[in-house]
């Protein structure tokens, strides 16, 4: 029989990147998933990145992970998201081919080394004396393993509703994972049901893209990956239709036989992307709602209208398109539907993403509430690496709120938990100037170095770019401008007012209207720092004083994320702690006193009585 170090249970965004890391880091591992053709798959919006998205597939990328890569490799349009907002909020977002995507990441998996794939299905969890033994297939028996982890997506006994119509199934004509969730229920797990959905696919000549407003990409289109030293290009346009007054009114005459206002669907749903026919109730004074049309890949004529997911039956939702300026005929080659699928409570793990009951049982994804491929795939690769890590008896690899998206994300949910769909933004950040795109290899190279996930040479990249930023920083700050004719000609050419006196080169720089390469211009820097550092450099100098706040910030809560609470402790007998709070702090086991602050119902107040105790306890 052959023994594994690693198993895991699904082959999507999370699963995939799991299953790369475990076997990376030296682990023996085995994917498991029902069909091999949809490795990776992308069920809704053929898309990566997006607001807070796109800093989580750069920190994976930062960390060894394999989503960036595959996007640049597979995309087909570019787009720096928010720039007319501030820094901290820019987010990159690519439009992919969904079966080159696919396809790339299949690759990946099948060529791996220490890693074997399996099409079947997964019908139980072993577990004795509260660890891991083995998994059950359904066709292949009893596979022995020191760790599992699970990330199923939608498949968790889900159920598919098109109209008043319902099929158990994870994805459009596949079949739920049935017997799985049967397994994991038995452990006591608190099971939950959320709700998600996706649009009707059209087929490409049967829209008439002269009624259409063309979206563009980015002109110099910008890689997701630090390691992409190739020029990227955009190969396909979009584009952008409305709903109208006749769209709504057709939806609003057939909400009878909607899953969701029928009451047949009783899941909470994505609240920052719902359906159209929850847009429509919601937002009743509304004239239209934007709806983007996105090519689903090079090689085939499916379109993805963005923004009209729904679950009304498949009649209606053809009179709702033809309704609409430019799809008036609109072919659908596969209708849109809602689906409900089973997920834990993820207060159940700890910030390893291991589940508190069973050792060795790890998380990610959908299971654990959240939505979105980029949240999938950040959670598998934090599962994968910690299941790796346990294998080899090493501490757990667990990231901070203070110096990543993913460390927000995993926080959150396991301090928190959710009851609806749980999606990155940037406001869910706080110390999102920090925590940028452009510095994510900054923040997080060492890390993956030190998990064996990212070379020597990839490191020492990354310091050579530190000090890049750095020299130049200083450099700026010691370089004095003398005002002169010809210097006061070169800024009121770009539009702005000259000098009047000696400044230096960073004060000039804090402009607002200033950019990094007019200083190319004055002649006060050569173009020999990387492209990549340029935007770094002028960010950092042009918000330095929010940046010296927020570290501050940093450095004052500091305090108390440092303060540990030993896992024995007895909430009980801390004086002064109300009954709800007890039982809220037992819930989620803290690892530290921010931590606890965090834990929603905790008071400051009782912060403090636990502060005050955990000096007498530890002394």
């Amino acid at each position: 029989m052959k023994i594994y170090d690693m198993i895991i249970i699904g082959a999507g965004h999370a699963g995939c990147e799991a299953a790369l890391a475990g076997a990376r880091i030296g682990c023996k591992s085995l994917l498991i998933s029902m069909r091999k053709d949809k490795i990776s798959r992308m069920p809704c919006n053929p898309s990566i990145g997006g607001i807070g998205k796109g800093q989580l597939v750069k920190e994976i990328d930062a960390l060894g992970g394999e989503m960036a890569k595959a996007t640049d490799a597979t995309g087909i349009q570019f787009k720096l998201l928010n720039r007319s907002r501030g820094p901290a909020v820019w987010s990159s977002r690519a439009q992919v081919d969904r079966h080159k995507y696919s396809e790339y990441m299949r690759q990946k998996i099948l060529s791996q080394d220490n890693l074997d794939f399996m099409e079947g299905e997964v019908s139980n969890i072993l577990v004795s004396g509260g660890s891991i033994t083995g998994v059950e297939t359904v066709n292949n028996g009893f596979i022995k393993t020191k760790t599992v982890v699970v990330a199923p997506g939608t498949f968790l006994n889900g159920l598919i509703h098109i109209g008043l119509k319902n099929r158990p199934g994870g994805c459009y004509n596949e079949p739920a994972s049935i017997a799985l969730s049967q397994s994991l229920k038995r452990f006591g797990f608190e099971m939950r049901t959320l709700k998600t959905g996706t649009t009707p696919r059209l087929r490409k000549n049967s829209l008439d893209f002269s009624k259409l407003i063309p979206q563009y990409g980015d002109s110099e289109p910008e890689p997701f990956s630090f390691s992409t030293k190739s020029k990227l290009k955009n190969s396909i346009i979009c584009h952008i239709t409305q709903t109208n007054l006749r769209t709504h009114s057709i939806i609003r005459n057939n909400l009878d036989s909607s899953p969701l206002y029928a009451g047949i669907i009783k899941s909470t749903g994505v609240r920052y992307c719902p359906s159209i026919e929850d847009k429509v109730v919601k937002f009743s004074s509304r004239v239209s709602h934007q709806i983007f049309l996105e090519p689903e890949s090079t090689d085939t004529d499916w379109y993805y209208p963005n923004g009209l997911a729904t679950s009304l039956p498949e009649g209606v939702q053809k009179d709702m398109l033809h309704s609409i300026r430019g799809l008036e005929r609109a072919e659908i080659i596969r209708p849109g539907y809602g689906i409900e699928y089973e997920f834990i409570q993820p207060t159940e793990l700890c910030a390893s993403l291991q589940t508190k009951k069973i050792a060795g049982l790890f998380l990610a994804g959908q299971i654990n509430g959240t939505t979105g491929y980029e949240e999938a795939a950040a959670q598998g690769f934090v599962a994968g690496v910690n299941a790796a890590l346990a294998v080899k008896n090493k501490a757990p690899f667990i990231l901070e709120r203070a110096n990543s998206y993913i460390g927000v994300l995993i926080d959150d949910l396991v301090t928190k938990g959710t009851d609806e769909p749980y999606r990155m933004f940037t406001s869910r950040v706080e110390h999102r100037l920090l925590t940028r795109e452009d510095n994510a290899d900054l923040r997080l190279r060492s890390y993956g170095y030190d998990l064996g996930l990212i070379s020597k040479a990839e490191l020492e990249q990354v310091e050579k770019k530190k000090r890049s930023i750095n020299n130049t920083i200083k450099y700026l700050s010691r370089h004095r401008i003398k005002p002169s004719s010809q210097i006061n000609s070169i800024l009121e050419g770009l539009g702005l007012s000259g000098i009047n006196k000696v400044v230096s080169a960073s004060g000039l720089l804090k402009r607002p209207r200033i950019r990094y390469q007019d200083l190319k211009e004055l002649g006060v820097v050569s173009g020999a720092l990387p492209v990549e550092c340029e935007r770094t450099v002028e960010l950092i100098i042009k918000y330095e004083g929010f940046i010296k706040r927020q570290a501050a910030s940093i450095k004052k809560m500091e305090s108390i994320e440092k303060i540990k609470v030993p896992k024995e402790i007895l909430f009980s007998k801390i004086p002064g702690l109300s009954l709800e709070i007890v039982e809220k702090l037992d819930k989620i086991r803290p690892l530290t006193l921010g931590q606890a602050s965090r834990i929603s119902g905790v008071t400051p107040v009782a912060i403090m009585l636990l502060m005050v105790y955990l000096k007498k306890y530890t002394k």
